[in-house]
């Protein structure tokens, strides 16, 4: 901590939470009370003298002097600094009760399944996939965006003066402008309009929103050139297989005899049965799953969905299921699949033998 700084902020430029602490920092101009430091300081997010100050091993985290107390998540922050330093430049909190909605709606619905735009595995917050995640943090963001008064007086989301909401979803928004195209989404549709419209407003006419936006794109530049997308699927990893006749069935360009439908997996007698009963179960997303030996962290919620329809249909005497069943996946042309597409065998109505063939 410098000489005459009061607390010392641990976060680093790519951390779009600690990021609303520092636009307060920068617009209340309290630089010289509050030192901006890296964890790296204390050895990193997971060392022992950082978990210390905050068992979570998260950023940011906030130490004042002459206090024990550590303060972590960046609410928590934002309002102790607010209340501090209420004195001195803006306030943020206006006489709009958007302003509190807005940052509630990122940390509840945003900031919960944010991984989802840059980790590698799942899940992120209750979701197992990520294609899930993404359509949700899409859908959250146009919640938002539809609380936003598109004629409001002002370059801020509460009109002319900044807020909590601009300071919390601002560094967001930069995440999604700068991660969703990776995963196919135009950059012209990243930010739904009225976010758009405003965070574009904030760049032009706000030099601390222009800092804070070179602070996190700078380190998500870095990102990029160490690869960082180019093995999560959906972005640098695309199923780019050929279609197989499987897509044309869950298509219905061509008919089956299904047997059960949900959102992800779809199943279907075989048209030729290697037994009185025969089943096959398969995700309507294939999602890079050509085979088994594709698999990856990815796919743990739909091989879940597949065996636990596989399951149900064993069930069902109606389909000529009786005692049982034997749940096959064959894996590649030693293994006998003759479709790219995963697909899970039911086969049973009659007692089958082992070893199978």
């Amino acid at each position: 901590m410098s000489a005459a700084a009061k607390a010392t902020l641990y976060d680093m430029p790519v951390s779009n939470n600690g990021a609303r602490s520092r636009i307060i920092i920068y617009k209340k101009k309290i630089s010289s009370e509050v030192d901006i430091v890296s964890p790296m300081e204390l050895g990193g997010l997971k060392s022992p003298e950082y978990l210390k100050l905050n068992p979570q091993g998260k950023m940011p985290l906030l130490t004042v002097e002459g206090s024990s107390f550590a303060i972590p998540e960046s609410d928590t922050i934002c309002r102790y600094l607010l209340s501090t330093y209420a004195d001195v430049g803006p306030s943020f909190l206006p006489n709009d009760a958007k302003s509190n909605l807005i940052a509630r709606l990122h940390d509840m619905y945003l900031t919960t399944i944010q991984g989802c735009l840059y980790k590698a595995t799942p899940p992120f917050g209750i979701y197992g996939t990520r294609k899930d995640a993404l359509d949700e943090f899409r859908k959250q963001m146009k919640v938002i965006d539809d609380l936003i008064d598109a004629d409001r007086d002002g370059i801020y989301l509460c009109g002319s003066e900044v807020s909590l909401a601009d300071a919390t979803l601002f560094p967001t928004m930069t995440f999604a402008r700068h991660m969703l195209p990776k995963f196919g989404i135009p950059e012209t549709d990243a930010l739904p309009p009225k976010i758009k419209s405003w965070y574009s407003q904030l760049l032009a006419g706000d030099d601390v929103f222009n800092k804070v936006h070179d602070e996190v794109l700078g380190a998500l530049q870095g990102w990029d050139e160490k690869g960082r997308w180019d093995t999560i699927p959906l972005a640098g990893l695309r199923d780019e297989d050929p279609e197989t006749i499987f897509d044309k069935i869950i298509a219905k360009e061509i008919p089956a005899s299904v047997v059960y439908e949900d959102r992800a997996v779809l199943a279907f007698k075989d048209i030729n049965p290697a037994a009185p009963a025969h089943v096959l179960v398969i995700p309507k997303e294939r999602n890079g799953l050509s085979g088994l030996r594709k698999a990856s962290p990815d796919h743990v919620e739909i091989l879940g969905k597949l065996l636990v329809a596989a399951g149900e249909i064993s069930k069902d005497e109606s389909l000529g299921f009786k005692d049982g069943a034997r749940i096959v996946i064959n894996d590649g042309p030693d293994g006998g699949q003759e479709v790219p597409h995963l697909h899970v065998h039911v086969l049973g109505g009659r007692s089958l033998t082992w070893p199978p063939g």
